[in-house]
């Protein structure tokens, strides 16, 4: 357990630099992001863009493979969140030979309206892959949406959180944990150690992670 803690550790150290060298993730602490909620935010994170550069890509994709063999053995099919997490979950799935099939936040208004896109059989365990957690409410419903259909959701894999307490209380209210390959607070130590943001800047930072509804600049 000591030896696997290490290489998260170091996993989380990997994604936090991934994703600042690609800037998936932008940051602003003096002149914040609007976020469509109306909040205020010093960080704006879009991990789709790390799919474009293939060797940061696959170590993501391992990563995220060897998070859910890890945490949710019994895993017997993955399921990505729409839309962010359709591309990670697909190559969550190959990495591991399972059957594939995506979430949508609600069903098509045409066609077949489904909400599951894909093969999910009666029973079947299923992790759900995720881009980002925030408050955790759209991969709960996620979530719900592969239960109501019939499968046995055992969990939820993402590559990073923001470290809500709301995710936190969110994830035990619906009964469905969640693991990420790095969080806020790692990439915020890792962009003080490039010179992205002034260690000075860290104390505001921190305020935001715990009342991001009320925060400002």
């Amino acid at each position: 357990m000591f030896f696997y803690t290490l290489i998260m550790a170091t996993t989380a150290k990997t994604i936090a630099n991934i994703l600042l060298e690609t800037k998936a993730v932008k940051l602003s602490p003096t002149e914040p992001f609007k976020w469509s909620s109306g909040w205020n935010s010093p960080i704006y994170c879009d991990n789709r863009v790390v799919l474009s550069y293939p060797e940061q890509r696959s170590y993501i994709k391992n990563s995220l493979a060897a998070l859910v063999k890890e945490k949710f053995p019994e895993v017997e099919a993955i399921a990505g969140v729409a839309t962010a997490g359709i591309a990670q979950g697909a190559l969550v799935a190959e990495a591991l030979e399972l059957p594939f099939l995506y979430v949508r936040p609600k069903p098509k208004a045409h066609g077949m309206q489904n909400c599951i896109e894909g093969r999910l059989e009666k029973g079947q365990k299923v992790v759900l892959i995720e881009d980002l957690i925030s408050t955790g409410g759209s991969s709960i419903k996620a979530a719900l949406n592969v239960q109501n259909e019939g499968g046995e959701v055992l969990g939820i894999a993402a590559i990073f959180t923001y470290e809500f307490e709301a995710a936190n209380n969110n994830s035990k209210e619906a009964g469905i944990p969640f693991h990420t390959l790095s969080g806020y607070t790692e990439l915020m130590g890792t962009a003080v150690e490039k010179g992205i943001i002034p260690e000075t800047s860290l104390e505001k930072l921190a305020e935001w992670r715990e009342k991001p509804e009320s925060w400002s600049a």
